[in-house]
């Protein structure tokens, strides 16, 4: 989650066919399939794969087959485990914090809102013109704010 801002149950739900690692721009597709449906029509989109992003999906190619059906267990996994080792921030931090620590660093970098947006599957409350950019450009965006 830290450097695409995909939601739990998104991950925990991603089929192998969905993690293209050998693309010329490693990335994830958030699309509606047996696991999970979509929260939204945004939810659809692309999610280029940097930085430890990609370094997980290395050691994990064909998803989270564990998590598919229950991102519960999986937020719950993971908050125990950040909980026990004091690696939340504070008390009201979460997995899901991760989501909203990646919009903040692509905000810092400069990031444009509808990339913005557009990454992390939300509304732009304006008309969506063109494709938003192809994915080397989302990737070199994504790049300004990875970990």
């Amino acid at each position: 989650m830290i450097n695409t801002g995909y939601r739990p149950s998104e991950g925990a739900g991603l089929l192998p066919d969905e993690i293209r690692l050998s693309d010329n721009v490693p990335h994830i597709v958030i699309q509606k399939n047996r696991n999970r449906g979509l929260k939204t029509g945004h939810s659809k989109r692309v999610l280029p794969l940097v930085g430890i992003g990609l370094e997980a999906f290395r050691a994990a190619p064909r998803g989270f087959a564990r998590y598919a059906s229950n991102s519960a267990t999986l937020s719950a996994t993971v908050n125990e485990y950040l909980r026990g080792k004091g690696l939340l921030e504070t008390v009201r931090h979460s997995l899901y914090s991760l989501r909203h620590s990646f919009e903040d660093r692509l905000l810092v970098a400069g990031v444009d809102e509808r990339v913005r947006r557009d990454l992390l599957g939300h509304a732009l409350n304006r008309e969506r013109y063109g494709s938003g950019g192809d994915l080397v450009f989302l990737r070199d965006q994504v790049l300004k704010a990875a970990i």
